[in-house]
């Protein structure tokens, strides 16, 4: 293991050094979460391909995504709700939706005319009724987790969780009310 911050950071960046204590996101999800429901679940995609999380930095110009979004990404393309084995919602939206919507939202000139810039938000997942959450990026880069929710009829942006994990763990056991 290094210890020296330098040793560690000259690694990283020759790719010999990997972070090990990346989080097992479908775990968490099917195991962590108390469900309100038991006939609630999951389903997971196949990994998010290197090249659209790629993309999705370019597209928008960050020299980041948020770590724990990236990580989720590497192992599924997303998290699908379920009810009885049946596709209800996304939890976490697939990449191509996350490049589709976040894209939409910054270009389309209507959006433009009634609403504040959405460039400082990287929109991941939706409530069902229109309002989206993201992350905050200045910059291109991401200083804190904290996630977003964006009310579509009065073009608020709310705080609502720390970080992706607790998104996740409160708003599949009704704790973010919307």
């Amino acid at each position: 293991m290094l210890r020296n911050p330098l040793e560690r950071k000259a690694a990283e960046r020759y790719g010999q050094y990997k972070e090990t204590l990346e989080m097992d996101w479908k775990e968490y999800v099917t195991k962590g979460i108390e469900m309100q429901d038991e006939t609630n679940g999951f389903s997971f995609n196949p990994p998010a391909p290197a090249n659209l999380i790629f993309y999705v930095k370019r597209q928008f110009g960050l020299d980041e995504l948020p770590k724990e979004l990236e990580e989720l990404y590497r192992q599924t393309n997303g998290i699908i709700q379920t009810i009885n084995g049946e596709k209800i919602g996304e939890l976490i939206w697939t990449i191509e939706r996350v490049i589709e919507t976040n894209k939409k939202y910054r270009t389309l000139p209507d959006f433009k005319e009634l609403y504040m810039s959405f460039e400082q938000l990287l929109f991941f997942s939706d409530a069902g009724n229109g309002d989206l959450f993201g992350f905050v990026t200045l910059n291109g880069r991401f200083e804190k987790n904290d996630i977003f929710v964006w009310n579509h009829e009065e073009d608020s942006r709310t705080w609502i969780a720390p970080n992706l994990k607790m998104f996740i763990e409160w708003w599949t056991n009704g704790k973010i009310k919307i």
